[in-house]
């Protein structure tokens, strides 16, 4: 299986400042080296080989800290949103507008997370990739249990495995596996959240969803930053 896989690092990180004044939000440092890394080197562990980085903000900081991707076994595919089209364009628009490069090898699917979420244990699991591919749904997602810093959940699963919009509301991750056709009337370079699609899709049953329960972290201010890198 040729699946790639897509890095979401263009926001401004407004949260965090003033810490991303001058440092994109994904190369920011956790235990030691930049969160973008920790995802980089769980695709690469995983077999992933081409990862596509969107970028806006500070956008010249993620080639010159990254490179090609060749110091971490990959290849790094960027799609420059900022340099493009001056914005910017969510997590929806963002990925639409990279679908070419995410479906370069005739894969449909790829897996998506974003860049300032922390999960040091998660595992890209190439088996469940292959179940997803082999399906008729448009997106598998990871949901966690709602927590201090996200008290209210987004999506339910019902008993069959599907995600819903209601019942036992849990917190969508940011990581998930697409089929390209998820993004179908999303044109590249608009502006658009990815929570517009997923409605759509989970309203038609075409979304599967499972709990992960591993540590997670959606890196959101300073002070959560400053924790993470104090607790192991």
């Amino acid at each position: 299986m040729t699946m790639r896989a897509m890095i979401l690092a263009a926001g401004r990180g407004e949260r965090m400042r003033p810490l991303t004044d001058h440092t994109p939000k994904p190369l920011l440092k956790v235990r030691g080296k930049p969160l973008i890394e920790w995802h980089i080197e769980a695709f690469a562990a995983a077999g992933i080989h081409d990862i596509v980085i969107n970028t806006a903000w500070l956008a010249e900081q993620f080639e010159a800290t990254l490179g090609d991707g060749a110091r971490f076994g990959v290849r790094l595919h960027y799609s420059h949103e900022g340099q493009r089209y001056g914005q910017a364009l969510e997590t929806g628009g963002g990925i639409a507008t990279a679908l070419d490069l995410l479906c370069a090898d005739g894969d449909d699917c790829f897996w998506a997370v974003s860049a300032d979420i922390f999960i040091p244990d998660f595992c890209f699991d190439a088996s469940i990739a292959a179940t997803f591919a082999a399906s008729p749904q448009l997106a598998h997602l990871w949901f966690v249990p709602p927590q201090p810093r996200h008290p209210v959940g987004d999506f339910g699963i019902d008993p069959q495995g599907f995600a819903t919009l209601d019942g036992e509301l849990q917190v969508y991750s940011n990581i998930g596996l697409y089929r390209r056709a998820f993004f179908d009337g999303v044109p590249a370079g608009q502006h658009q959240r990815i929570r517009l699609s997923l409605d759509r899709a989970i309203r038609a049953r075409a979304v599967t969803a499972e709990l992960y329960e591993g540590a997670w972290a959606n890196v959101g201010s300073p002070e959560q930053l400053g924790l993470l890198n104090h607790t192991s």
